[in-house]
């Protein structure tokens, strides 16, 4: 049997309403008016991957799909250019989140990098194959900085599962 690393801290459950607020607030700062920048990180697509590797039946395809949807008529793009991508992006790291579970923050970027990367690339495959132009190679820069920001977003996304329950000398854990 293999137990679980003895550094690693027991966590609270996830509440269902954090989850939704956390995504709902990665959504709002993707909408954010600052322009057309190709190397702006898509917050979204970030919160995903941290859902589906630490919560995938609360947080799947299907909402990866709607957020999606929401991004592309945000962006007035292709319909279901930001839904494929995402919905992807939430298959493979629901696919993964066992194994990634296993791995401290820093190792994580390692395997999340490729996932980023990926979903960047078919997004811009499908705006391509529409017609569109390409962004330019700066367009690769966003998951780069994705990447560098899952350490802040798992500190972040886990802080209210860190609170320690209520003390008693009775509990072992």
């Amino acid at each position: 049997m293999i137990l679980p690393r003895a550094t690693d801290q027991l966590l609270l459950p996830a509440n269902p309403w954090f989850i939704a607020l956390s995504l709902l607030v990665a959504l709002a700062l993707n909408l954010l008016p600052l322009g057309r920048v190709p190397a702006m990180p898509d917050v979204v697509a970030l919160a995903l991957v941290f859902w589906n590797v630490h919560q995938p039946r609360r947080v799947g395809v299907g909402i990866a799909f709607v957020l999606g949807l929401a991004m592309d008529v945000h962006e007035a793009s292709l319909l279901g250019q930001h839904a494929l991508a995402y919905t992807l992006l939430s298959y493979f790291a629901i696919t993964i989140h066992r194994r990634l579970l296993w791995f401290g923050v820093w190792s994580q970027m390692l395997q999340v990098a490729p996932l980023l990367f990926a979903a960047t690339a078919v997004s811009t495959l499908v705006r391509l194959a529409a017609g569109d132009g390409f962004a330019g190679w700066s367009l690769f820069a966003a998951p780069l900085i994705e990447t560098a920001l899952w350490p802040l977003a798992s500190w972040v996304l886990l802080a209210p599962q860190r609170r320690p329950p209520d003390p008693d000398e009775n509990r072992p854990l």
